[in-house]
């Protein structure tokens, strides 16, 4: 690798969901030894091993391929053995970080993600690199853009790697099953029973796994397939309604009203095409 470079960048003000703030890339011979950042940060390690060593986390091992993410204003060590190792790294902040965590895309317990697939990952951190290094207000833009496909890939790759826990692929197939009856009644204390579970044990699951109780995640399905109907058909409001389970056109329209801030007729108006 070559010698470190590492551009930094101020957020734009108006970019308050996701900024890049630095990018890096070295040779790492030394530890960090309980730092701490103001913002949150990824280590891409390429080649090499090392540790992690965080107080949510304990210390761990990192083998590269891997990548680690540090939290903000968390004290943290990391570093490689004698040998040192080539890394990457990307420093960021903005109110989609909440949208991270709270969907456990990134986890303060469990920072270490083995990678699978190190050219995916290699490719993205060059181009948020890139993005950058190029300091304009559209490069800064594509970097947070980067970035947001960096977590994404590293969930991926994470879920993969680990091979996906049964009960997790279990509540997979009850998320699906909830999505394929979402326009029908839900008995709640009933399809929790017939998946062997109590109501309030599916309702934790479920808001782990999808960030919404069950009766939010079927409102949000309902309220889609209203949203595909108004633009693809030609049905009456009240029609609409009914067919996504909601014989009362009056509190379809005030309940799509409060989460798509326009009226049914308003959306299929903005959007319908021809």
């Amino acid at each position: 690798m070559r010698d470190a470079e590492a551009p930094y960048r101020s957020p734009l003000g108006s970019a308050g969901g996701l900024a890049v703030t630095g990018s890096g890339r070295q040779r790492a011979r030394l530890a960090v030894t309980e730092r701490r950042l103001p913002s949150f940060a990824v280590v891409l390690v390429e080649r090499g091993q090392g540790f992690l060593e965080t107080a949510a986390g304990g210390r761990q091992s990192v083998a590269g391929p891997a990548l680690f993410w540090l939290f903000p204003n968390r004290a943290h060590s990391y570093g490689p053995d004698e040998a040192g190792w080539d890394e990457r790294w990307a420093l960021f902040e903005g109110s989609f970080t909440r949208d991270f965590v709270r969907l456990r895309l990134i986890a303060e317990r469990h920072p270490v993600v083995a990678l699978r697939h190190l050219e995916e990952m290699t490719r993205l951190f060059a181009q948020l690199h890139a993005d950058l290094s190029d300091d304009t207000n559209l490069a800064q833009a594509a970097a947070a853009s980067t970035l947001h496909r960096i977590v994404i890939a590293a969930a991926r790759q994470a879920g993969g790697a680990a091979g996906r826990r049964e009960s997790e692929a279990a509540m997979g197939e009850i998320v699906e099953s909830l999505r394929g009856c979402a326009l029908q009644p839900l008995d709640l204390a009933g399809f929790a029973a017939g998946h062997g579970m109590s109501p309030a044990t599916l309702r934790r699951k479920f808001v782990a796994e999808t960030g919404l109780p069950p009766k939010a995640f079927q409102l949000r399905a309902r309220m889609d397939h209203a949203k595909q109907l108004l633009v693809t058909t030609d049905e009456k409001i009240e029609t609409v309604a009914a067919m996504v389970g909601m014989d009362d056109a009056f509190y379809f329209s005030r309940v799509f009203h409060d989460r798509e801030g326009c009226t049914p007729r308003e959306f299929r108006a903005r959007h319908r095409r021809g």
